[in-house]
């Protein structure tokens, strides 16, 4: 009986061994080197599943392609009709005048024409430009959209 709980605790030893081996095969050592406030040099090692960068790169290539995300931009013309197009261009650029260093964006859903303006992550910053151009554009209201990544500053 000693033998047989022996004999099961070697093999239950190994058998944990070779799964623990087994499993490291997925990871592999990425030293990455970082520079401290003291001017030394220090060193880095991470430990990674090797399929981690293949799964970044496809996030980025999918981000290059759709460069857009949920958000928030503010309604100042929607119309259908005859002319709904020329009017809406006219809109647009009358709001390019007052506001030169924000962008106004025209589309069609049919059968309407709408001009939507600014990329803003949060409903608070659009509501906060609302406000701002509130007395140029009464009608002016916060919606949800697809807007542009954000620019970053330096």
């Amino acid at each position: 009986m000693n033998n047989q709980k022996l004999l099961f605790l070697v093999f239950s030893l190994a058998l944990s061994f070779v799964s623990s081996v087994q499993a490291q095969e997925y990871f592999y050592q990425k030293p990455d080197k970082q520079q401290n406030n003291s001017g030394k040099e220090g060193h880095v090692i991470v430990y990674q599943d090797s399929r981690i960068d293949t799964i970044v790169a496809r996030h980025i290539r999918y981000n290059m392609a759709h460069q857009e995300m949920d958000g928030y931009r503010i309604q100042i013309f929607f119309d259908a009709g005859n002319n709904s197009l020329s009017r809406a261009q006219r809109v647009a650029d009358e709001f390019m005048m007052l506001y030169p260093t924000d962008t106004a964006y025209i589309s069609f859903s049919e059968p309407h024409y709408k001009v939507r303006v600014g990329d803003f992550r949060t409903r608070i910053e659009a509501q906060g430009y609302q406000q701002k151009i509130m007395g140029d554009f009464p009608n002016a209201f916060v919606i949800k959209d697809k807007i542009h990544f954000p620019k970053m500053e330096d």
